[in-house]
């Protein structure tokens, strides 16, 4: 029985004008949710979850500034310019800012920001879904409940990282704490443009199907590479594998450094992500035809991945160029985005279409 006041789950409806130009068939609009009972109460109206949505993009973007100024901090070797102090930065809470301290400062100061629009996130989550009402099918997308599942991740995950910043900080930066740490950096960026997206979007239902499964696979692959690419800068590997596309002009360097084979494990698996884009498109609109929405995103992921290699080839011959190496680190944080757009989309179709 429905409560005055309270939404409640209307079942998805087959009006067989969905997809303009097919037969009427299985095409299930994605779910909306309605008020019942008094007329005009609305007890979460579209606006507030779009300010959610709006201030969730926000915290996306921060996170992927955060995870450019991490690189900017590593490749200029301003890890240290706080010293080994945290949360203080050399005993102060405003230091005298020489450019190493202005760099790794100003990385904690959009830290900071980023932490605050995430517990912003969970406190708005929480407190709306408490009066959601019960009965809410949380498969559909944008439903209050989901959205504070995905805030209480992204505050975990906030937890960790700032453990991890300190730790970093106070070990005087070992590679392991620093590839987790960039980790968790992009697991919150994928939260958080998951979140954006749960929000901002059409009600949506939960599709599990092949296209679905490649989303999923190509976001997963994507961050295996860029995290194997934090490591080759952190074990000071960039020198190590000269040339391009070779290897010291081999595409099976030999040798016992191990630097060697780290630097080209990361160039493989990055050949291979461009490789995958560069099919992906034609991928997705085969597992899923009249899916216009996962084909735009996968074409997306297709061109950043291109230009990603293009930066990439010409930071190896230039003799890694500072300014190329943060483009980069920017560039491989927006191939794994895009790619989590994706995973989200092809498991959020707006209708569902035959497989």
């Amino acid at each position: 029985m429905a409560i005055p006041g309270h939404a409640v789950y209307v079942p998805p409806r087959d009006d067989g004008n969905l997809i303009p130009g097919r037969p009427r068939g299985p095409y299930v609009r994605a779910s909306w949710f309605r008020s019942t009972g008094q007329e005009g109460v609305v007890n979460h109206p579209e606006s507030a979850r779009n300010r959610w949505g709006h201030l969730a993009s926000v915290g996306a973007g921060a996170s992927l500034a955060l995870i450019i100024l991490g690189g900017v901090v590593r490749i200029t070797g301003s890890g240290m310019g706080c010293g080994d102090d945290w949360p203080l930065c050399n005993g102060e809470l405003i230091p005298p800012l020489d450019l190493p301290t202005m760099i790794e400062y100003g990385h904690r100061l959009v830290a900071l920001a980023v932490s605050v629009i995430v517990v912003l996130l969970a406190l708005r989550a929480a407190r709306a879904s408490r009066s959601e009402g019960r009965g809410i099918d949380i498969s559909v997308t944008g439903t209050w409940a989901r959205l504070r599942r995905l805030s209480v991740l992204a505050v975990v995950l906030l937890v960790v990282q700032i453990l991890l910043g300190a730790i970093t900080v106070w070990l005087e930066l070992p590679p392991a704490s620093v590839i987790l740490h960039l980790g968790t950096a992009m697991a919150l960026l994928a939260t958080l443009t998951i979140a954006a997206s749960e929000a901002l979007g059409p009600r949506r239902a939960l599709v599990k199907d092949r296209a679905s499964a490649i989303g999923l696979s190509s976001a997963v692959f994507a961050f295996v590479v860029v995290t194997a690419g934090g490591l080759v800068a952190n074990m000071d590997a960039g020198y190590a594998c000269l040339g391009f596309p070779a290897c010291n002009g081999s595409w099976m360097p030999a040798g016992g450094n191990p630097l060697i084979h780290i630097h080209w494990g990361h160039r493989i698996l990055a050949y291979l992500l461009v490789a995958w884009c560069l099919v992906l498109p034609f991928v997705m609109a085969r597992a899923r035809p009249g899916d216009p929405a996962s084909r735009r995103v996968a074409l997306l992921a297709m061109v950043v991945a291109v230009v990603q290699l293009a930066v990439g080839a010409a930071m190896v011959l230039s003799m890694l160029s500072g300014g190329l190496r943060v483009a980069h680190v920017g560039l491989g944080a927006v191939v794994f985005l895009v790619l989590v757009r994706l995973a989200w989309v092809a498991r959020h179709p707006a209708a569902r279409f035959p497989t």
